[in-house]
């Protein structure tokens, strides 16, 4: 930059040498051009040659003139006015003013790309950082699963070498005790055979003394199918089921708490379906139960670690899911959001899905889920939503609650013409099935 305002400094200084006059040696006034081609100002050349009779001469390069003869040369006359233009203090101050103006505006952008290229930097950092630590967490999880796959491989096997064992030692047993029978008989046999050769020669008056014959018991029984079919099992399927109840977290069998209840919710008898009822039912005066709007909780309440369980919805056309604070103001009709303790999802007219903030926000869903599975992690403060039969996440509330919480649910008010749908929470065994 300092070359260019150097090089442009020097190019119209020599300009302006060029337009100065060589008798005044200021810019041109008026300039005329004489037949030899100089120039020079009206006033000056006039002056110059004022009082001289016959020939004349130019200033410059002497040449002789028979007469006093020039002309304007309109053209010097627009460029003398440009670089005199160009040249004035006012012209100079706005011209600096202008360089100084946009030195600033590229430095203040100059500032803006640094501190941007700063920003994403930071944010690569933090990405690259995240994505390090939840690799570890991913790779956390499945090695916990492959633990308890490589512990139940290892049960298995030895289970199985134990009972391969216990029927080969039953069979060796038998085949010892086989083959010593067998050679108690052949030496019986090779003494009874001594005794009837010595029957040629000698009279026998009694039978040789012989070994006593060994019991042999009869062999053990051994049934292939009993043996293989525990081995033959799925035992994929088995495992599978008995992982639930080292899984962690592993799914939360929840009951509905009946005194929680609106007294509009039938509670069934094992406390797993709820659904929305026509008449009242008269429950117990609790300060726990939601009297305005269609609620209940569930019976278990958590305020540290994490928890997963699962509620089957199946069709149902409006449904409120997810976790409420546990000190909420049950007997007020309020918003369901975070700022009021709710922390939730919601379905409206069958495929119109949101989370509870405020205002909602609003959910494109590929697929209208049967079963809503609902995670939360109380030292991340994140309660999860996901569509339990393929995992995949319907949303997620990152400011998630503090204290304890407990499971929340609203089977709503259904349209009179539709029959009310009840939701169910979802229970899965935790044992194994037998072998």
């Amino acid at each position: 930059m300092a070359a260019a305002a150097n090089a442009a400094t020097s190019s119209k200084g020599s300009l302006k040498e060029d337009l100065t006059c060589a008798i005044c040696c200021d810019l041109f006034r008026d300039p005329v051009m004489l037949a030899c081609m100089h120039h020079f100002c009206k006033p000056c050349i006039s002056r110059y040659w004022r009082g001289t009779q016959g020939p004349v001469t130019c200033p410059q390069c002497r040449k002789e003139f028979s007469c006093k003869q020039f002309q304007t040369n309109y053209l010097v006359t627009a460029m003398v006015e440009k670089v005199r233009a160009t040249t004035s203090d006012t012209y100079l101050k706005n011209l600096e003013k202008q360089l100084k103006e946009t030195l600033e505006n590229h430095r203040l952008r100059k500032e803006d790309f640094i501190n941007r290229i700063r920003r994403d930097k930071d944010k690569m950092e933090t990405i690259k950082k995240l994505g390090s630590d939840l690799q570890a967490r991913v790779k956390g999880e499945f090695r916990a699963l492959y633990q308890i796959l490589q512990d139940e491989e290892t049960c298995v096997l030895e289970q199985l070498r134990r009972e391969q064992e216990e029927e080969l030692e039953k069979v060796q047993h038998h085949l010892e005790a086989i083959e010593l029978a067998l050679r108690e008989l052949e030496e019986n046999m090779r003494v009874l055979q001594q005794a009837s050769a010595d029957t040629e020669n000698v009279v026998v008056t009694e039978l040789p003394q012989l070994r006593p014959c060994v019991r042999a018991d009869i062999a053990p029984e051994f049934d292939i199918n009993t043996f293989s079919n525990k081995y033959m099992a799925p035992l994929q399927y088995i495992t599978w089921r008995k992982m639930f109840k080292s899984l962690k977290p592993g799914p939360s069998p929840l009951t509905f708490d009946v005194d929680t209840a609106h007294p509009s919710i039938y509670v069934s008898r094992d406390k797993t379906v709820a659904v929305e009822c026509d008449t009242i039912i008269q429950h117990m005066s609790h300060n726990k139960r939601f009297l305005q709007c269609i609620n209940v909780l569930a019976a278990q309440g958590f305020q540290s670690g994490r928890h997963y369980w699962e509620i089957e919805v199946g069709s149902k056309p409006k449904w409120d899911l997810g976790v409420a604070s546990e000190a909420v103001d049950r007997h007020a009709r309020i918003k369901l959001s975070p700022e009021s303790g709710y922390w939730t999802l919601r379905v409206r007219n069958g495929n119109e899905y949101s989370a509870g903030t405020q205002p909602w926000t609003r959910l494109l869903l590929g697929c209208s889920p049967k079963r809503v599975g609902v995670f939360l992690d109380c030292e991340e403060r994140r309660v999860s939503f996901y569509n339990a039969d393929d995992m995949s996440l319907l949303y997620s509330f990152t400011n998630g609650p503090r204290g304890k919480v407990y499971p929340f649910f609203s089977p709503c008010i259904s349209d009179s013409s539709q029959k009310p749908q009840p939701i169910k929470l979802i229970h899965y065994p935790p044992v194994a099935l037998s072998g």
